[in-house]
């Protein structure tokens, strides 16, 4: 079976001038090293394709690919992360995780609260400012958390995204969409442990492969899994695996969370409780890390057992046996 790798190269966009938040999403080439070293390991025959632009041109080549193992993030609009499936589905070349409508859903996160919420999973109170005219009417009690609408890796999160009076929330809420320009997700800050979820598979075959505590030191940004904390996080962050009561819950959170927005293959789900202690669905990422050494999710299966190798299997023999199998 010969399988295509889709991703972004960190090292392209910094090549072509974007700064190192701007690139910050993308994978290292370890990462893709790792992915296509473990795809031969289990016999697959592989070929590099790399972004939506190179994509293009080997489907209009007619290459041969019976699957395509999908990280790309792409990099301008909502829908980014949604385009190359959406146009492999065009081909109808079947590929690895989730289809265009879960990640394009899933990048809005105040859409995917909203849909979170309407399914009965407990979301903080939240308000999306998609204009500045719109920060007057936010009627949410203090503090509040205030992050871009459509990032990750921590973007746009810092100490000051805790919120405590109007005038922060103008100033910040301000600086966010001038620098990010995209709307704002203002949200009721939850002050408890925080935790995330790893999961592999499809629908009901789909399971946790662990739970994992995110703790802040002392010399972190306190209270936020910030861009600046998990840049540095061997010196600011300690992941550890949570009481087994605690489990439970944030398995079956995330878990609903995950089939509720037919997420496919594997991915991850942030939570983090509120002032009572009950656990709350942050956001998800359908195409969660994959560096081997640096990511949340290698990371969390590590701490509970499971190898690299075991990861990348278990995602694969979703993929092939939902998109190639059951065709």
């Amino acid at each position: 079976m010969k399988i295509g790798l889709t991703y972004d190269l960190k090292d392209d966009y910094l090549r072509e001038g974007f700064t190192e938040e701007q690139a910050a999403e993308f994978d290292k080439p370890e990462t893709i090293e790792a992915i296509e070293n473990t795809l031969k390991e289990f016999g697959f025959e592989t070929e590099r394709i790399g972004n939506i632009k190179n994509l293009c041109k080997v489907l209009n080549e007619n290459k041969r690919l019976d699957l395509v193992f999908n990280i790309c993030e792409g990099f301008y609009g909502i829908g980014r992360e949604a385009q190359v499936p959406a146009l492999l589905d065009a081909f109808n070349i079947p590929y690895v995780f989730s289809g265009p409508l879960t990640l394009a859903l899933t990048l809005h996160k105040g859409m995917t609260k909203q849909i979170i919420r309407d399914c009965g999973f407990a979301t903080p109170d939240f308000f999306v400012v998609n204009t500045k005219s719109d920060i007057k009417k936010i009627n949410l009690p203090y503090p509040l958390f205030v992050k871009p609408l459509a990032e990750g890796t921590g973007k746009g999160i810092s100490k000051k995204s805790v919120i405590n009076t109007f005038e922060e929330l103008k100033e910040l809420c301000t600086e966010l969409i001038d620098k990010y320009k995209q709307p704002v997700l203002v949200e009721e800050f939850l002050p408890g442990r925080e935790f995330t979820v790893g999961i592999v598979g499809t629908g009901d075959e789909a399971k946790s492969v662990g739970v994992m505590e995110v703790i802040l030191n002392r010399n972190a940004e306190q209270q936020v899994y910030s861009y600046f904390n998990k840049d540095d996080y061997l010196k600011r962050v300690e992941y550890k695996i949570p009481e087994s009561e605690i489990i439970k819950e944030c398995e079956a959170l995330a878990l609903g969370s995950y089939k509720c927005l037919n997420c496919e293959d594997g991915g991850r789900v942030d939570l983090r409780c509120d002032k009572n202690g009950m656990v709350n669905f942050i956001e998800i990422n359908p195409l969660a890390g994959l560096n081997p050494v640096h990511s949340d999710l290698p990371i969390l299966s590590r701490m509970n057992g499971i190898s690299y190798k075991e990861l990348i299997g278990m995602i694969m023999n979703s993929a092939i046996k939902n998109k190639i199998e059951l065709k």
